[in-house]
């Protein structure tokens, strides 16, 4: 994925080996409230045991991505393990981007080392792919425990999260750039909610609407549902070509727009 960024982007979100010490930092940073990071791992875990066990009693066996009936429990997990990779990288590169940016001054300081606006840019979101990626393999562990892992091809469900994480992280980060105030937020929860709730997370695609359905499937969340889904379902097929190449277009495109505006923002 670095190599590929490397390719594709500005030379000025493109990594060196300065990245490292920006993460550095932020593991320093976090160190002393590493209750923070452990805390984002039972929000996915409790709406498992209430949705997906205590819900599943009444709704049974629901079809899977290819028609075959599985357990809800087994449907809804995936779906939360990927909704838990967008809300952790959305909010890794969102608030805490923008407090760096408009009120610690985070930013700035580290420019007056050798570090770049791209370095800082690759770094924050390798470091938003690196909380998502504990709080992923925790849930995967769980899943794993409760008998919802159905497939071999489950073990690709981690990197199937940090593409989520990689791709949600840079649009959220270059978002960020854009926003003046702590009110803007109103929209990432304005975004966030519905996709969450409306990218067949809970409910198979066909219970929609036909004209929803074909709304649903531009949802970049819907794509990573289906791919982690796809993973632990053991349901492959060629469409989680087209689910992959959704999130890496996504990503990429953040990461573009990042390196532009961090340098705009903190050289102008």
């Amino acid at each position: 994925m670095t190599t590929l960024l490397a390719r594709v982007a500005s030379p000025t979100v493109r990594p060196s080996h300065r990245v490292r010490h920006l993460l550095e930092h932020n593991l320093i940073v976090y160190r002393s409230v590493w209750w923070v990071i452990l805390a984002g791992f039972f929000e996915p875990v409790f709406y498992l045991f209430s949705i997906g066990i205590g819900l599943g009693k009444l709704v049974g066996d629901v079809p899977g991505p290819n028609g075959e009936l599985v357990t809800y429990a087994a449907f809804v997990a995936p779906a939360m393990l990927a909704a838990s990779a967008m809300n952790g990288a959305v909010y890794e590169s969102t608030f805490n981007i923008f407090f760096k940016i408009r009120y610690g001054n985070t930013y700035k300081a580290i420019l007056a080392t050798p570090v770049a606006p791209g370095d800082i840019a690759t770094g924050e979101i390798v470091w938003s792919l690196f909380r998502g990626a504990l709080y992923s393999a925790g849930f995967i562990v769980v899943m794993a425990l409760m008998g919802l892992v159905e497939s071999p091809w489950g073990v690709l469900a981690l990197p199937a999260t940090l593409l989520i994480g990689f791709a949600f992280g840079a649009v959220g980060m270059a978002a960020t750039t854009f926003m003046r105030s702590w009110q803007d937020f109103d929209l990432v929860t304005m975004v966030t909610l519905p996709l969450f709730l409306f990218s067949a997370t809970f409910y198979p695609l066909e219970v929609y609407p036909e004209f929803f359905q074909r709304f649903t499937q531009f949802s970049p969340l819907y794509h990573g549902t289906e791919l982690v889904r796809s993973l632990t379902l053991g349901t492959l097929d060629s469409g989680l070509w087209v689910n992959i190449g959704v999130l890496v277009g996504m990503g990429l495109a953040g990461s573009a727009v990042i390196g532009r505006r961090l340098e705009r923002l903190l050289l102008s």
